[in-house]
């Protein structure tokens, strides 16, 4: 981009034209009145950001137009929306304050303008805390109250990008990043095709400049092809629409580089194998009961015209998509011997598949008839936002992850015996399924029975299962849980359950304390807890209180810690309490922390799918007294209890501990899983038990297998004594002729 050089003149006037333009679109769906508050709008926002320029040199008031054209050019939103669009910077960037905006133009404008203004002194006092991402909470926050909130935004961002071009390239890459990340997965979940191509395309150019000009040449290399075959496979298509008298505006488009890259990476295949780089569309107008049937009368005239694919049909006119999308896909082979996609729709259609929720929210905007179906649909989308914002957990970045979760899945529809049906993320669990239903049935949930066949909580649902859920009082949420769960919802309940435990371990921790501190005839102050926890040398809140509670912290000690008077004092006393738990037994530890906490992971026959490592400094082996700590990742670390660093982390974590024993004297309680896949043929599943039960003497619990094709796939499932030997294992296994895969089941064997 060259040097910008400042003509005021010449600036003004394009101001007034920018300006005339987007009255010229914003006109037909306003009110006189609503124009006067556009007006007032612009002239507000041109005086605030008066002698301001962009990086491009450019005056700012430029983009605030622009975003604006943006909301009702490409988006088709009101006057709202534009008004908060002119004035989306003003708040921040200038002196004007939310209180004028809400005098000026109302609550409304107020709290849109509100959730489009960024966070500023946020006080950061945890290092893993992320400004942007709190900013990206906020405009959650704000947008599952009024979702024009995050449209303004993407119109927002996609100008930002669209001029990026004048920013320095460490922005340019931070920027675009943040666009692929945040904002893209936004556009895509509501419907905003093109801008989520455009804001993709953007991305791409400045992430992955390689690969984004390369792929741009090759379009502009079949640019010439296109233009011939595209008109050439449309012409008979269109007579015989004539002949049939359906009237069908008809459009071409090609793929968007970022859409083909994407593809390519995802199918692992060439530029050249992406067989719907070119696509066409046919668009109609006809009232809403006669849609379907034009639909399909337009995909008969193309299938009698060519050959398709028709495993490549799409019909999501009975089966929208979450976000509205409807229409009819079909794949038919050109006469050059392309492949070309073909969308039937009708007006109604391709406006929410162009403009997305964004054009429904438009109709409410102005207050004419809208879709039931859109508007349950949106409604839906936004109660699952909210569900996200009831989260207890501060953390912006876990928030932030668990949003884009929300915002990348497909959706399936899976039923309750009665016969009612529950749209689910593609992917969820049984387990989602039940917290999904009532936190109570996700919290004590054990299995269903999936299609009458009985399965574990972990089993990923499919379209149209219908689903029972099996519950137990005995049961309650585990840490592991975390590992399987897909659903918002799912993982703040599992969340909340330990968050509400460790509550009440300080409340408890609290209570005991205070009766310390009264038998002692001690004031009970933040002061004097605060000494206490100094000298008990516990390095965190839930240690100390788990201390306290487990009665590791007795009156007496507490006594002397409120006792000595210097520095010294208290070193040695330290010094002597760190001697005395080293020199309990490890055994006589656990036994008081199972006594404390009765309902610790007791690791038996029936605890499965942990996620566990043999600590390498001891190496614990089948005979060996054993103990295990479950770790922040949520692993369980194995030592023998003579361990000095088994010791020490009893010390730091007691509340973790794992109860941990051998199995029958030889292997340890672990119940493991193996995919298998190959080609069948006769005596394969004989070698398989030759290896299994006859070289390495281990015990099968389970073996399925189904053949469909000539080709097998099965499920092993066997207790395994170490990592090393399920290592060994799959290695024999693969060794087996026409055996293709031998794959752990959920984690990474070398984890």
């Amino acid at each position: 981009m060259g040097d910008y050089i400042p003509n005021e003149e010449l600036e003004n006037k394009t101001v007034v034209r920018k300006y005339r333009e987007l009255l010229q679109v914003v006109y037909p769906r306003t009110t006189v009145e609503d124009r006067k508050q556009i007006r007032k709008a612009f002239v507000l926002a041109t005086n605030a950001h008066f002698g301001v320029r962009r990086k491009s040199g450019e005056p700012y008031i430029y983009h605030p137009i622009a975003v604006a054209m943006i909301c009702c050019a490409e988006m088709n939103l009101g006057a709202t929306s534009v008004i908060c669009a002119l004035l989306h910077d003003v708040v921040e960037d200038t002196d004007y304050t939310l209180d004028d905006m809400r005098e000026l133009f109302g609550d409304v404008v107020a709290n849109i303008i509100d959730g489009l203004t960024k966070i500023e002194d946020l006080v950061v006092d945890n290092q893993n805390m992320s400004i942007q991402a709190e900013n990206f909470k906020k405009i959650f926050l704000s947008m599952s109250k009024d979702v024009r909130v995050i449209l303004i935004k993407l119109a927002d961002r996609l100008h930002n990008m669209r001029t990026l071009d004048a920013m320095p390239p460490e922005k340019q890459l931070k920027i675009a990043s943040e666009t692929s990340y945040f904002y893209v997965p936004f556009a895509h979940r509501l419907g905003l095709y093109s801008i989520k191509s455009e804001l993709e395309d953007y991305a791409m150019r400045y992430t992955n400049p390689t690969e984004y000009f390369a792929i741009a040449e090759k379009l502009k290399d079949s640019e010439k092809e296109r233009s011939t075959m595209i008109p050439e496979f449309i012409a008979p298509i269109k007579a015989a629409l004539e002949k049939a008298g359906i009237q069908a505006e008809i459009t071409s488009r090609t793929k968007s580089v970022s859409s083909i890259y994407n593809k390519m990476l995802r199918k692992q295949i060439n530029f050249e194998d992406v067989y719907d780089i070119f696509a066409v569309r046919f668009v109609f107008d006809s009232p809403m009961y006669e849609e379907f049937d034009i639909c399909w009368k337009i995909y008969r005239i193309i299938c009698d015209l060519y050959k398709t694919n028709p495993m490549r049909d799409r019909n999501f006119l009975t089966h929208p998509k979450p976000n509205g999308y409807q229409s009819l896909h079909v794949t038919a082979m050109s006469k050059q011997g392309r492949w070309v996609e073909v969308q039937i729709r009708s007006k109604r259609m391709d406006e929410i598949a162009e403009k997305g929720l964004a054009a429904h929210y438009r109709y409410k905007e102005d207050g004419e008839m809208d879709d039931a179906e859109l508007d349950h649909r949106l409604e839906d989308w936004l109660l699952k936002a909210r569900e996200i914002l009831d989260s207890k957990d501060a953390d912006a970045l876990d928030f932030l992850s668990e949003v884009r979760l929300n915002l990348g899945l497909k959706e399936i529809y899976v039923f309750t015996p009665k016969g009612d049906m529950k749209t689910m993320p593609q992917g969820s669990t049984v387990l989602d399924f039940a917290y999904a239903l009532h936190t109570n049935l996700g919290d004590h949930c054990i299995g269903a029975k999936v299609n009458y066949n009985i399965t574990p909580v972990n089993k990923a649902l499919s379209n149209g299962d219908q689903v029972e859920i099996i519950t137990s009082k005995k049961q309650f949420p585990k840490a592991e849980w975390l590992e399987f769960v897909q659903t918002p919802k799912a993982r703040r309940s599992i969340k909340d359950f330990f968050r509400n435990q460790q509550h009440e371990l300080v409340s408890s921790g609290k209570l005991l304390l205070k009766q310390y501190f009264d038998e002692l005839g001690v004031e009970f102050t933040e002061e004097n807890v605060r000494k206490v926890k100094e000298a008990s040398l516990e390095k965190s809140d839930d240690a100390f209180w788990n201390s306290v509670v487990s009665k590791k912290l007795t009156k007496n000690k507490i006594s002397k810690m409120l006792s000595v008077k210097n520095a010294k004092e208290l070193a040695d006393f330290q010094q002597k309490v760190t001697q005395e738990i080293e020199s309990k037994p490890l055994n006589q530890l656990i036994d008081e922390q199972m006594n404390v906490t009765p309902n610790a992971f007791l690791l038996d026959d029936d605890y499965e799918q942990i996620k566990y490592v043999l600590a390498d400094c001891c190496n614990p082996i089948p005979g060996d007294t054993v103990v295990g700590f479950q770790v922040s990742d949520n692993r369980i670390v194995v030592h023998q209890t003579s361990c000095p660093n088994a010791i020490a982390q009893m010390s730091r974590f007691g509340n973790r501990i794992i109860k941990t024993k051998w199995r029958k004297g030889q292997n340890i309680a672990f119940l493991s899983g193996i995919k298998l896949k190959g080609f069948d043929r006769k005596g394969i599943i004989k070698e398989m038990m030759d290896v299994i039960t006859s070289q390495m003497d281990l015990n099968i619990r389970s073996l399925n297998i189904e053949t469909k094709n000539n080709v097998f796939t099965g499920t092993l499932m066997l207790y395994i004594q170490s990592v090393r030997t399920l290592n060994n294992l799959i290695e024999q296994l693969r060794q087996i002729d026409q055996m293709e895969s031998v794959e752990r089941i959920g984690y990474d064997v070398n984890s």
